[in-house]
């Protein structure tokens, strides 16, 4: 954890986070690298003895994609294996999960022991909210009790709101990338198609229709792709591979 002291934050800063958080979704080539960005950004913003991280949920797993420390990852995951803490509740929930002190605080009676012996006095856990494929939550922690007054609440509320709205629209433009990447696959795949079929129909004097029929015969007898088949019939011919051939994208997104 860093040794600033003030938190409290002039009445431009959010302006100036939100400022941020754009131009980082514009710089940034994945989400993955956005959310390091961002829980670095929330440090900067913030300022304090604080440690920040962000939770995903993964195919239903809670999973610290960012931190700002190793501290912050090590407070992240000692909830995860008891199921429980103030990052799963905000996650799970949409709701602010303040922790004043730790030591007093008795509503995580399994996560609470590990995380005051970890160092935890206080923590801030807000939700964000990426879209249909990211949720997730911000969390901020400190060794001091009572480190998030209302101040300081207000000021970590307003950039959450920020950075749930820039990860949307980091996630929309990964998806946008990765849809693109998909559609420029498929041209290229049935460019090739159209290519083996044009050869099959000069050296068999057919049409279009029983050139296709040939290649598909061929593919489901072998076992292999269309395009595969069609790829090995223009090299034959061209003596070299078909050009722009991309591996097709299997439409995993990079969130859930």
């Amino acid at each position: 954890m860093s040794d600033n002291i003030p938190i409290a934050q002039p009445a431009g800063a959010s302006r100036h986070a939100a400022g941020e958080l754009q131009d980082l979704v514009l710089a940034s080539d994945n989400v993955e690298g956005f959310l390091q960005r961002l829980v670095e950004i929330a440090v900067a913003f913030l300022g304090g003895d604080i440690s920040a991280g962000v939770t995903v949920s993964r195919y239903g797993h809670p999973v610290t994609v960012a931190s700002s420390d190793r501290y912050a990852s090590q407070f992240d995951e000692a909830q995860y294996g008891h199921n429980e803490g103030p990052c799963l509740t905000a996650m799970r929930s949409g709701n602010v999960v303040l922790i004043d002190d730790l030591a007093s605080d008795e509503r995580f009676s399994q996560y609470r022991p590990r995380a005051l012996a970890l160092g935890v006095r206080s923590s801030l856990s807000m939700p964000l909210d990426g879209g249909d494929h990211a949720i997730g939550a911000l969390n901020l922690y400190s060794g001091k009790p009572h480190a998030f007054g209302p101040t300081e609440q207000g000021e970590a509320k307003r950039f959450a709101d920020e950075a749930s709205r820039a990860l949307n629209l980091a996630v929309r433009f990964a998806q946008n990338v990765e849809i693109t990447d998909q559609l420029r696959a498929a041209l290229t795949s049935r460019t090739v198609i159209d290519q083996g079929i044009g050869i099959i129909m000069g050296q068999n004097r057919c049409d279009a229709d029983a050139a296709f029929e040939i290649l598909r015969t061929a593919s489901q007898n072998r076992n292999i792709k269309l395009r595969t088949v069609a790829a090995e019939i223009v090299t034959a011919v061209g003596h070299k591979p078909p050009l722009g051939g991309h591996p097709f994208n299997d439409g995993s997104p990079l969130v859930r």
